[in-house]
């Protein structure tokens, strides 16, 4: 898999991001400044962890304005998988690719510290090999993290199994314990837990690393 990582001013998690394909899963991973108005020769999109123009306005609410979101947006609409984790999650809301918004967590605390979460579905290309009802433990670090939708759209999610993951001891007030959601079409996920951060046997768990496995079984470039 050949996987672009998108890096905003501010962006903190991209080389975690990198070094999860390039070193734990040997596959290739590539930096691309938001400035840019393509995304190359890429079969997934990861957008990383951080502070995307150090949080002014809303997380994310200037990240989507970047150039590079016009190309990620058509990278998804082709079916292109793509990934936002913790701060990439508050930009694929405000680019309007997943439905809701992030708020600030229930205790307006910023909360740092490894949390449960439950796989939901299996029926993605982010979770076929995880399984559902895997129980994984992944570090979570934010402070604007709560999951906020409508209860409209909160019993859409449910009835087409598009809840990904729900933490099972809530940290941050999400409706529904929502940790993460997937598109219509499932090839767009986003996540408030790093997985990218428990991929190395080094940090004392490999928790993350079914997520990017089957990303990996779910991209053409395996079938070539």
């Amino acid at each position: 898999m050949k996987a672009g990582v998108v890096v905003f001013p501010g962006s903190n998690c991209d080389h975690d991001a990198w070094y999860a394909i390039n070193e734990n899963l040997k596959g290739h991973a590539e930096f691309i400044w938001h400035d840019s108005p393509t995304l190359g020769d890429v079969d997934a999109v990861i957008l990383p962890g951080g502070f995307s123009y150090g949080d002014y306005l809303r997380c994310g609410a200037i990240a989507r304005f970047s150039p590079v979101m016009a190309a990620v947006k058509k990278f998804a609409a082709d079916g292109g998988l793509v990934i936002g984790i913790c701060n990439g999650f508050q930009i694929l809301v405000e680019a309007g690719l997943l439905p809701g918004a992030l708020l600030r967590n229930r205790d307006l605390k910023f909360i740092c510290k490894e949390v449960g979460l439950r796989t939901e579905t299996s029926n993605s290309p982010f979770t076929s090999l995880v399984g559902k009802d895997t129980v994984l433990h992944l570090p979570i670090a934010h402070g604007e993290g709560c999951y906020f939708a409508d209860e409209h759209t909160l019993d859409e999610l449910e009835a087409e199994d598009r809840v990904a993951f729900r933490y099972l001891d809530n940290p941050n007030g999400s409706k529904r314990d929502i940790a993460g959601i997937l598109n219509k079409g499932r090839n767009v996920l986003g996540m408030m837990p790093h997985p990218e951060r428990v991929c190395d046997p080094l940090m004392g768990s490999i928790d993350g690393l079914g997520i990017f496995q089957s990303m990996f079984a779910n991209t053409p470039v395996l079938s070539k």
